[in-house]
């Protein structure tokens, strides 16, 4: 498949499925944090987790950073229209190119005008969280103050919300919003807790903040990296949809 053709079908699907991901009450499930043009990461993920009882939540950011830009996303877009129903590819703020320029962009600024645009559109679509039966929610950065879960749903680009689940980072500090750093919104425990208790949720699973603490809040959140051009250790988190899970440190970590 060409890749216009592939960019416009990755765009159907995930206009289709929507920005909420709701996973099924069955099988596991492998959390993967920002890959950043770690294209062997992405490949060793799918190779080694991927089957029929599994879903792949890729949390975002899979562009800029890495040598390998291109061959990450087309791969995980190629993987996506394979297994529309086991791979989720949420966004994180390096797929957020249509709304806001930013720093370091690398794979954008090596495409041409005409690509660059096709990207974007396609990359604006992908979903902003993903939801499991048994209490856990995945976002790329932190939470939106919505009332509810369902609101995710029609959260618009560029609103406080979307900018709190693509580029908000967190401070294990009392407080609820916290003020920006640069573009990034600031949030405390408070908050935390509070939207937490809105969606009726235990863990928060995300990526974003490379200098944020394994596990954050009481250990009720964790952040995972599975790139090379961050020097910690490449994660991934594994969930059994069936189980409880009331703390982030009941997840199993493994490196890739």
């Amino acid at each position: 498949m060409d890749e216009r053709a592939l960019l416009q079908q990755a765009s159907e699907l995930f206009r289709l499925q929507g920005q909420l991901i709701e996973l099924p009450a069955r099988g596991r499930a492998v959390f993967v944090g920002d890959t950043h043009g770690d294209w062997q990461a992405s490949q060793i993920v799918v190779e080694r987790y991927l089957d029929s009882e599994t879903v792949l939540v890729f949390l975002g950011d899979y562009v800029d950073r890495g040598p390998h830009s291109l061959e990450n996303i087309l791969f995980l877009l190629e993987q996506k229209l394979k297994h529309p129903k086991n791979i989720f590819l949420l966004q994180g703020n390096h797929e957020g190119w249509k709304y806001a320029e930013f720093s370091p962009a690398d794979f954008w600024q090596s495409l041409s005008q005409e690509r660059r645009e096709r990207f974007a559109e396609t990359l604006a679509q992908l979903p902003l969280a993903a939801s499991t039966p048994n209490g856990v929610l995945a976002t790329h950065a932190a939470l939106p103050d919505v009332q509810s879960l369902a609101e995710i749903r029609q959260i618009a680009p560029m609103s406080d919300h979307w900018r709190a689940l693509t580029w908000g980072d967190w401070q294990e500090v009392p407080g609820y919003y916290l003020g920006d750093r640069g573009s990034r919104p600031q949030y405390g425990e408070a908050y935390f807790r509070e939207i937490m208790r809105r969606f009726e949720k235990r863990v928060l699973i995300r990526g974003h903040q490379p200098h944020a603490p394994r596990y954050l809040f009481g250990a009720r959140c964790v952040t995972i990296f599975t790139s090379s051009a961050y020097p910690l250790p490449r994660t991934v988190a594994l969930l059994n949809l069936t189980d409880p899970i009331h703390k982030a440190d009941q997840l199993s970590l493994e490196m890739v």
